[in-house]
């Protein structure tokens, strides 16, 4: 059995993610397209990446954060020491809030990563009004959509299995709309969401994959030969230069619901 995807290092995460994680909010908070003085309640918040720009761009009530990690907790107090945004410890799938608290509910990059998306769901949807909405977004990867797609390309190009979350199906939009109707949401839409990040060179691009949860720690466990040529076949399908500019694209799939009432 695969080991899990673990998301220990903050530090690593932002360096790797966290550009990432700003760039996918943004266009995600621009299609949902909230009102201004909403309570909000951030599921599986990890750094705080995403709760930044919710704190910045859409003038909120509130802010709850939730995460399993302590770590990511932490990092994402001193990312907002003050203001409306407050983060908690504790279980995605067991929301420590009262019913029918938030406005909005949203989770962003984490679906996928539940033991069991449903309840997930489940719980989201109870803790917002009626009224409310229920949202989440989530990388294409079975879509080409990671932003380090072409070393999982090359991986499988040469007969190695690729990390990925548990529940990668969650992300696609046929599977996330059906979550969404068997939890009773109405008016539900979707959208794909595209975006670019550019890198200095590959060499940054490269060091920033060998910073990816899951995926570095895969590559640092192979043989020195073996990651040599892993990362020789990317920059070769990359088509990259050594001194040159590297942009690359990303994709997410978007999802919002409102709950009934």
């Amino acid at each position: 059995m695969a080991e899990p995807i673990r998301f220990d290092d903050s530090a690593a995460y932002e360096q790797s993610i966290g550009t990432w994680s700003r760039l996918t909010g943004d266009a995600f908070l621009a299609w949902l397209a909230p009102a201004s003085g909403q309570r909000w309640l951030d599921v599986g918040c990890g750094t705080g990446a995403f709760s930044a720009r919710i704190v910045h761009q859409c003038a909120p009530a509130e802010v709850q954060g939730l995460d399993l990690s302590v770590g990511h907790v932490t990092y994402a107090h001193h990312r907002l020491p003050a203001g409306p945004a407050h983060f908690l410890c504790g279980d995605v799938l067991a929301l420590p809030y009262h019913d029918a608290v938030f406005d909005l509910a949203v989770m962003a990059l984490v679906l996928f990563f539940l033991a069991d998306p449903a309840k997930g769901l489940a719980e989201m949807q109870r803790v917002v009004r009626p009224g409310g909405v229920v949202a989440s977004y989530a990388w294409d990867v079975l879509g080409g959509g990671f932003p380090a797609d072409p070393v999982l390309v090359e991986m499988r190009a040469m007969g190695l299995t690729p990390p990925q979350p548990p529940h990668v199906s969650a992300a696609g939009l046929r599977e996330s709309t059906a979550f969404w109707a068997a939890a009773g949401l109405q008016d539900i839409a979707t959208h794909v969401l595209t975006i670019e990040h550019t890198f200095a060179n590959f060499a940054v691009f490269w060091a920033t994959c060998l910073l990816t949860p899951g995926l570095g720690p895969t590559i640092k466990a192979m043989e020195p030969g073996q990651a040599a040529t892993l990362q020789a076949g990317v920059r070769a399908r990359l088509a990259a230069h050594v001194d040159r500019a590297l942009t690359c694209p990303a994709r997410v799939n978007a999802i919002k619901g409102w709950v009934p009432g």
